[in-house]
């Protein structure tokens, strides 16, 4: 056999050559198809289905922010980035939310790009997922969802976990803009309060807390020195948003509920709580699945209740002794 004819031979397709073909251009379908039915959701959440089917989706990076310690460490969603809401999402030595600078570092190591779509979930209902919801959107990150029902519906599905901390490939994450409108101050929550300010007051606390009947939930350190609320504030429980499965109640069922307490989006709209991080899930609610203009006041109870000179009002008049 000549040399051409060699060279002719080697290049002509074999049965095996064809089969590989086929098998390839089926995996290719096939995984085509699979991200073809699973779109990233338009809404600001996506459910326990969607993001099992996209753990391995390269444009989705996946962020726990849970507030109990060792919770990352012992398991979490496959390829899940951990970040502290106590040391990555606040300043270490002011009482502020993390630095532009600090927060750029954060997002480069994570891996997360522009074009990224960053899911967060956590433990507690989310709420400190929602806080970093709520940081992000400061810092005017695009694409960024809730996943509904947080960690604990995740886990009650038995979904997969494991311990193993990924690894992303770092990138250069530059902070476009600063959105500081999305946070209220204690003088923000005092015009209200002395009727210098349209705005709306919620707070999401309990019924106990809001009366003055308690400082602090149960089992949670006594931070303020007064008990009750901000004058004008309509309570409207954090809890009663969500499903027993720790999903969102539907856009109608929110309306409704929030309309009961006067909230209907016609006025700018504040939520606080005891730090902040209970009245970041009302603001997701209000925000992000209503669309009312709504800031978080993550003062909260425990600045504005300590602050000299502020009103309050106390129902239950219950009085703070030092023990």
């Amino acid at each position: 056999m000549t040399t051409a004819a060699l060279r002719f031979q080697r290049h002509l397709p074999t049965w095996r050559d064809g089969l590989y073909a086929l098998a390839l251009g089926a995996a290719i379908a096939l995984c085509g198809t699979a991200f073809a039915a699973t779109p990233v959701p338009q809404g600001p959440l996506v459910t326990t289905d969607w993001l099992a089917q996209n753990l391995d989706n390269a444009k989705v990076r996946v962020i726990e922010v849970s507030v109990n310690p060792g919770l990352y460490e012992r398991s979490h969603v496959p390829g899940a980035v951990n970040f502290s809401w106590h040391s990555d999402l606040n300043d270490k030595v002011r009482r502020d939310i993390v630095g532009k600078e600090a927060f750029e570092a954060l997002l480069s190591k994570a891996g997360v790009a522009p074009d990224t779509t960053v899911v967060l979930y956590g433990d507690t209902s989310n709420w400190f997922a929602a806080w970093g919801a709520w940081v992000f959107d400061i810092y005017g990150v695009k694409d960024v969802k809730l996943l509904d029902g947080g960690r604990k519906k995740w886990e009650a599905e038995n979904r997969p976990l494991n311990n193993r901390v990924p690894e992303p490939v770092a990138t250069t994450y530059r902070v476009a803009s600063v959105n500081t409108q999305l946070r209220a101050r204690l003088s923000d929550a005092l015009a209200v309060a002395e009727g210098r300010s349209d705005a709306r007051l919620v707070d999401i606390r309990s019924a106990d807390e809001y009366t003055g009947k308690v400082f602090a939930p149960a089992g949670v350190p006594e931070l303020s020195v007064r008990a009750g609320h901000i004058p004008g504030a309509a309570n409207v429980p954090w809890g009663q948003a969500v499903r027993e499965d720790g999903t969102f109640k539907s856009a109608e069922e929110l309306k409704k509920l929030y309309a009961a307490a006067g909230i209907d989006g016609s006025k700018p709209i504040i939520t606080y709580c005891r730090i902040g991080e209970r009245s970041s899930h009302t603001w997701f609610a209000l925000s992000k699945i209503l669309g009312y203009e709504v800031r978080n006041y993550d003062g909260s109870w425990t600045e504005y209740g300590n602050a000299v000179g502020v009103p309050i009002t106390n129902p239950a008049g219950t009085l703070w002794a030092a023990k």
